[in-house]
């Protein structure tokens, strides 16, 4: 990583957008820059909060373990947010961990800094807070979607989903900007892999979505809403 980032990379990001060049500059002559490679742990559940992070390029994966020790992903936050800021919900441990989609970049600032950003950068707690409050509400939608939709409905949801917050158009549909498995959406899901595989194999022979090694492309969005709303 270049030892001295511009301020360019941040002036759009949303926590630090009010901010003038030389605010900026502050900031990122106190953080740390890393480059993680694909499917590489950021952090674990559990793991002391000593640390927050921003995205600067990539995908990230939220993983959660259940009590029984199943993986679920809860979920993906893409590039220019703010992740791992367990000190803004009150947690002094990580809640989940955080694992890298694509290959990553990543910015992080020790915590005891995380009040002194607080209260010296005009936007910084705003945009924070929105974050937080974005995230709790996509949360809480998964955990209404995993209570009363159907199997069908939910991997159809979680496909708009990634295509909504990822999604690239090229030719012939819009892909997921990321390599996704159908393990990776099973875990999404709350249902199997063989479900999973199943759906996908029954949508692609209907022309919906394309699905290859670890891409996954939406051919015709419009049926995929169709699907995640029919109640049956």
């Amino acid at each position: 990583m270049p030892h001295k980032l511009d301020e360019s990379l941040l002036i759009s990001l949303p926590p630090f957008s009010k901010l003038e060049r030389s605010q900026i500059r502050e900031i990122l002559d106190q953080s740390a820059a890393r480059r993680y490679e694909a499917d590489q742990s950021v952090f674990s559940e559990g793991d002391t909060a000593d640390r927050f992070f921003m995205l600067l390029d990539g995908y990230i994966r939220v993983i959660r373990l259940t009590p029984e020790g199943e993986q679920v992903i809860s979920l993906h936050i893409p590039s220019g947010q703010l992740f791992g800021i367990a000190k803004a919900i009150g947690r002094e441990s990580y809640p989940a961990t955080a694992m890298t989609a694509a290959e990553s970049i990543v910015l992080s600032w020790p915590t005891r800094l995380w009040d002194d950003f607080l209260g010296k950068y005009d936007g910084f707690a705003t945009e924070t807070y929105k974050t937080v409050g974005a995230r709790v509400g996509e949360m809480n939608n998964r955990i209404m979607e995993m209570a009363t939709l159907h199997v069908e409905q939910r991997v159809a949801n979680a496909l708009l989903r990634l295509i909504n917050q990822t999604g690239r158009k090229i030719d012939g549909g819009i892909e997921i900007d990321f390599p996704i498995t159908r393990q990776n959406i099973s875990e999404m899901t709350g249902t199997t892999l063989h479900t999973v595989s199943r759906l996908l194999s029954a949508w692609q022979k209907q022309g919906i979505v394309e699905s290859q090694r670890k891409r996954i492309m939406v051919r015709d969005a419009h049926r995929l809403v169709e699907l995640s709303q029919a109640g049956h």
